[in-house]
């Protein structure tokens, strides 16, 4: 990757003029099945730059997952930048929106008392967590029926394709956008990628510049971006990443541990209020062996080492079985 970025072409982005950029533009809009892309610089920027150029004037809403990356972690973008409420949804099976979900909460005729739902974000994976292909074909299309724009947050999209659940064109063609990142998981330096029509791209490009995206050497984040997907994505990474976080998993639960959800992808999350441990001792417990945690959830990267795994699942042992002593001295007394 650093010799991809030390050879790459320095072509002024802002107009059109890098070689590498052009190309991976052209590459990622090729495997994804849509007719262009822009290289942006972080995948906050490529999902707050698509919905704004897919709405164009209020009153408007968004429609999602509550959890989503863009109503969580993204400063309120959507309300400051595209001047949209944003609804967040509540699936009802506890684990991913569905059609049922969002024809129950969109808002869709005249009622002028309501704020329409131009737009539906979902998220794929989210929180490590697959939504099914199918899921997703059903919304799309639902969607289309009713005038209502679809987006994707496809930052760990790659996470889903290489669990074997669907290909980068099947799951976007169910959407009218997609946001791709290229740090998250395949361990780019920087930089996100948008897909979509001609016309979107041309659009995304205005809008990137409007809020500072528009940079002249793009050529250095571009070439360390096809990098990753070429050695990551299509290397066969990702699936060994996600057998170790299976390992974790299987670790935890073979010791009376709890998880939150399945263990999908590369993420293991860890429900430490059913297992009756305490989320600061794990912390403490893993930055004693050099192993950042972000909390409760334990993201499995692809040079993770096998120093770090025996260690994390060192961490499991001395947690749990302070906890069993624990349980034995209260009873005891």
């Amino acid at each position: 990757m650093l010799a991809a970025i030390a050879s790459t072409t320095l072509g002024d982005d802002v107009f059109l003029e890098d070689p590498t950029t052009n190309a991976l533009q052209s590459w990622i809009a090729d495997l994804t099945g849509k007719a262009a892309a822009l290289l942006v610089m972080s995948g906050t920027m490529g999902n707050q730059v698509a919905i704004r150029a897919h709405l164009t004037a209020p009153p408007h809403a968004v429609l999602c997952d509550h959890r989503a990356h863009i109503l969580r972690a993204e400063a309120g973008g959507v309300a400051s930048l595209c001047g949209a409420q944003v609804e967040g949804v509540f699936p009802a099976n506890g684990a991913h929106l569905t059609l049922e979900d969002v024809q129950q909460h969109a808002v869709l005729g005249d009622d002028i008392h309501g704020c329409p739902t131009r737009l539906v974000e979902l998220e794929n994976t989210l929180g490590g967590n697959v939504m099914p292909l199918a899921e997703m074909r059903r919304i799309g299309a639902w969607c289309r029926e009713n005038g209502i724009i679809t987006h994707l947050d496809g930052a760990r999209l790659w996470e889903a394709v290489a669990a074997g659940h669907g290909t980068l064109r099947e799951y976007c063609e169910c959407v009218d956008s997609v946001q791709l990142c290229f740090s998250k998981g395949l361990g780019a330096p920087m930089g996100s990628i948008i897909v979509g029509t001609d016309e979107f791209v041309k659009r995304s490009r205005w809008i990137r510049k409007s809020i500072g995206g528009g940079i002249r050497m793009a050529g250095v984040v571009s070439a360390a971006a096809r990098t990753a997907v070429e050695e990551q994505f299509f290397g066969g990474r990702l699936q060994k990443t996600h057998v170790l976080a299976r390992r974790l998993a299987d670790k935890w639960v073979s010791l009376g541990g709890k998880l939150n959800v399945p263990t999908e992808t590369n993420m293991v999350w860890l429900d430490v209020k059913a297992s009756g441990v305490s989320a600061q001792d794990i912390t403490r417990l893993a930055a004693e062996r050099n192993i950042k945690t972000f909390a409760t959830r334990i993201v499995v990267h692809y040079q993770i080492s096998e120093l770090a795994m025996q260690g994390m699942e060192e961490v499991m042992e001395i947690v749990m079985k302070d906890k069993k002593a624990a349980l034995n001295g209260a009873g005891a007394a």
